[in-house]
Order: C-alpha cells, then structure tokens, then sequence
C-alpha cells in the first residue's frame, strides 16, 4: 500500500465549530505545518483542512448542519511539556489536568477552543 505523501495510515478526523480558527491554534502552539485548506463555493465555509505537526497529520472541516461537530481527545509528546501547556493556556485553552510529573512523563491536559482534548507529555 502506497500512502500519499504526508500521511500516516490512521489520520485524525475532526468537524469543529470555527474550524478556520483551528488553523491558528495549532500553529501558535504545536508549531503545525499548514498542508491543505479547501472551501465550500461560498469561499468561507472550511470544507477540508490538513495540519502536519512533526510527522502526524491531522484532517478537519467545519461543523454544519449535515455534520455535527466531531471532537477528539489527542495525546501530543513535545520537547517541554509546560511551555507547550502555557502556549495552549495562551491561546485560550482550559486546564483539564494541570502539568505533574507522572510515571510516563510530565503531562497535563488542555481542552482548546473547539472542545478537543490535548494531554501534553514530555517524556
């Protein structure tokens, strides 16, 4: 099997309200990689988007009526797990677990904007 370029072989799939906004939170905070943004006719409505954070790709669009809004809970390693959570905190991220050293880790977790689920690890 040949993959497209980019893509690992299971790719989260998110519908989010304000899915544009998206775009700017992973890139303040996980340093995304904008791969792709497609609009519906009206040249507003985000149809499809992709990010690339390190070597994991994540594809979402925007919440309508025909597709309700879709949320995931994401586990994300980073080089320092509290800079990357005040970076969330920052961009108007809520505290789910604040950051602790743990046995796997120092993690903590984050809800952002769009109601997904970030745990933060530094291993």
């Amino acid at each position: 099997m040949k993959l497209p370029e980019g893509h690992q072989r299971v790719i989260p799939y998110l519908i989010l309200q304000n899915a544009v906004a998206f775009f700017d939170f992973t890139k303040a905070v996980f340093d995304a990689e904008e791969r792709y943004r497609g609009y519906q006719e009206d040249q507003r409505t985000l149809r499809h988007g992709e990010i690339r954070i390190g070597d994991a790709t994540i594809m979402f669009g925007q919440s309508s009526e025909n597709w309700g809004t879709e949320n995931a809970g994401l586990y994300i390693y980073v080089e320092d797990a509290d800079a990357t959570f005040q970076k969330a905190l920052d961009a108007g991220a809520t505290v789910v677990m604040p950051v602790a050293d743990q046995s796997y880790g120092r993690s903590g977790g984050v809800k952002d904007p769009f109601g997904n689920t970030w745990w933060i690890t530094a291993v």
